[in-house]
């Protein structure tokens, strides 16, 4: 029998897919957008398919450019002109037609069963919102294959040296020469500007037991990442000891690489001692100007055997060398969830961005923040 909490949890993941395909199309939908977008569909009530629109058009806009585009994902994604009894939710591979429950059902005082809204979404879409600690291997062979769709570039840095450009600062020894070759004719003023190169992305993966659920997923995004045209990354695995996987990923196929990674790291599901870890890191790698000027992302949910007051000096060490520091932490994106670890309380005044970490969907906002920084 359907309880209204579990109608909720559909409708959230269905409003959740539309948000995505908002952001595909070009309107820049971010987490906390999402999230409002969730809110505001709880007070207006799903019953009425005008005050979902409006809605969508308060919290996933950010401006009147984005409401036409917004409109044209809403219409080929709900179909309000349909008043069908409600359906089963999708099956994996199938596209069906989910319905939404109305705000006067979640409350179990009965209503119009008629005055809900129709969604057609994919069983992909869905499953890219989903936690991947709780799915099911059929469902984690299915989101295996969604990686190589996300979206992955890498970030760039200034150097020293100057291109040509067809604006900018004057380049004006090149146009001097190419005057002289006109035998002092004036000719055409020659611009340029700095040249850039891929900034190195450095991965340290927790791999301790209360990480093991997203151990799989992280390693995979990581493979993902290092597979990039142009990318720079170094990957780590952190528990109770450092080890180096950048040689593991290096080879293409996704799943020989996980094998290698398996094999490479000895401490899976272990304690947790990112202090020392940490600190192990730094001494070795970031000496060697691996960490530095390089965008560092540390995945891990703060669970710390170790003093806490040692993980925030070497996260604030680290933060001094990195050009930006990320910590991922995939209960970042449930509900409810609060940072009272100890150790995330001790680290998060020394990190540039705190996202989550727990489906697709966040990974690829988190592939957008490391193409920014």
């Amino acid at each position: 029998m359907t309880t209204a909490t579990n109608m909720r949890h559909d409708a959230d993941e269905v409003l959740l897919a539309f948000a995505r395909a908002v952001r595909a199309a070009g309107v820049p939908v971010t987490h906390d957008r999402s999230a409002s977008f969730l809110e505001a569909t709880a007070l207006v009530g799903l019953g009425d398919v005008a005050a979902v629109r409006t809605a969508g058009h308060a919290t996933l806009c950010a401006g009147p450019d984005d409401l036409h585009r917004f409109d044209q994902v809403f219409e080929a994604f709900f179909d309000a002109r349909s008043g069908l009894p409600r359906t089963r939710p999708a099956t994996p591979g199938r596209t069906s037609t989910a319905t939404l429950p109305d705000a006067e059902d979640e409350g179990g005082e009965g209503g119009d069963a008629g005055a809900v809204v129709r969604a057609r979404a994919s069983a992909e879409e869905v499953l890219r919102h989903r936690d991947v600690a709780g799915l099911t291997p059929a469902e984690k062979a299915r989101l295996a294959t969604m990686f190589a769709g996300l979206r992955v570039r890498a970030p760039q840095r200034r150097t020293s040296r100057h291109r040509r450009w067809h604006r900018g600062q004057v380049d004006a020894r090149a146009t001097v020469r190419s005057s002289l070759r006109r035998l002092g004719e004036p000719g055409e003023i020659v611009h340029r500007r700095r040249a850039t190169r891929p900034r190195r992305v450095v991965l340290l993966v927790d791999v301790s037991g209360s990480m093991s659920g997203y151990a799989d997923a992280l390693l995979r995004l990581a493979h993902r990442l290092s597979q990039a045209p142009g990318a720079r990354v170094e990957t780590f695995t952190v528990g109770t000891r450092l080890t180096h996987l950048t040689r593991a990923l290096a080879t293409r196929d996704p799943e020989r690489a996980l094998v290698a990674a398996g094999e490479a790291v000895p401490d899976w599901s272990g304690g947790t001692r990112l202090g020392e870890t940490l600190q192990v890191f730094l001494d070795r790698w970031g000496r060697r100007g691996t960490a530095r000027g390089a965008v560092v992302v540390v995945f891990s949910d703060g669970w710390e055997r170790g003093d806490p007051t040692m993980l925030a000096e070497q996260v604030a060490r680290l933060h001094r060398v990195a050009h930006r520091l990320v910590w991922v932490n995939p209960h970042r994106g449930k509900t409810g969830y609060e940072p009272l670890q100890s150790g995330i309380v001790a680290v998060l005044p020394h990190v540039d961005d705190f996202l989550a970490g727990h489906s697709l969907a966040t990974f690829a906002e988190l592939c957008e923040v490391i193409e920014r920084a």
